[in-house]
């Protein structure tokens, strides 16, 4: 039997993650070329993204090449971990919880080793949705397509049966090209709509009903590749 699905990105779409300007600021702070603590933390950053390093590791390897003592780390870290988790995108998350009677859910996230905990205590996304595959955790990022294999697997699902949303071209094409359907989020409501008409509902119980509300200020995602300020696992 046909059980369709809905798989969500997190940094960007359940959470409105702006730019804070934080590596140029700790830049700034330790007199350094702007760029500067990002590229010397560039492989800490990947191997983060991948679950290779510890978050005590990473802790070490920032007080280390951008010679902080613990107490700068520490900051460091809450700078990093606040533009990270940014907001919830409340419309988005009341919208998913309203799906739970509607369809299997999923959540697959380029994160950053500490990520679970810290947004399963702030969101707890782990309510929201039936599996979270975060990179640092199954090893693989999108847009590899083994990330979108194991969603499926975890799920139980086809492929095909699959809407899968994120803010990120790239990786909403490597979704189509493992075999899902998907959709590039710039909103919430062409989001809502789009995932209306995967399920066949053009109108679905309560959740819809934001259809009729004005849209919010229009998401602009962020650069792919933007040379410097590496630090985006999401």
């Amino acid at each position: 039997m046909e059980s369709r699905c809905v798989i969500l990105d997190i940094g960007g779409v359940l959470e409105i993650t702006p730019r804070t300007g934080w590596l140029d600021q700790w830049d700034e702070r330790l007199g350094l070329p702007v760029g500067s603590a990002d590229q010397r933390l560039d492989d800490v950053w990947r191997a983060g993204a991948v679950g290779t390093i510890s978050e005590i590791e990473v802790r070490a390897e920032v007080g280390a090449r951008l010679g902080l003592d613990a107490m700068q780390v520490e900051s460091f870290m809450a700078d990093l971990w606040t533009e990270y988790l940014g907001t919830p995108n409340v419309e988005l998350i009341e919208y998913v919880r309203g799906l739970r009677s509607h369809c299997r859910l999923g959540i697959l996230s380029n994160s950053f080793v500490g990520a679970r905990e810290l947004e399963t205590a702030m969101y707890q996304f782990n309510e929201l949705v039936e599996q979270i595959l975060y990179s640092h955790e199954i090893g693989v990022c999108k847009p590899d397509p083994r990330a979108f294999e194991m969603t499926c697997a975890r799920l139980e699902v086809r492929a095909e049966d699959c809407l899968f949303i994120d803010d990120y071209n790239v990786n909403v094409e490597a979704a189509r090209a493992a075999g899902m359907q998907a959709h590039l989020f710039e909103g919430n409501e062409q989001t809502f709509a789009r995932i209306a008409a995967h399920l066949g509902a053009p109108s679905l119980d309560n959740p819809h009903e934001a259809l009729s509300r004005p849209e919010p200020a229009r998401h602009v995602p962020p650069p792919e590749q933007d040379g410097r300020n590496r630090f985006q696992p999401r």
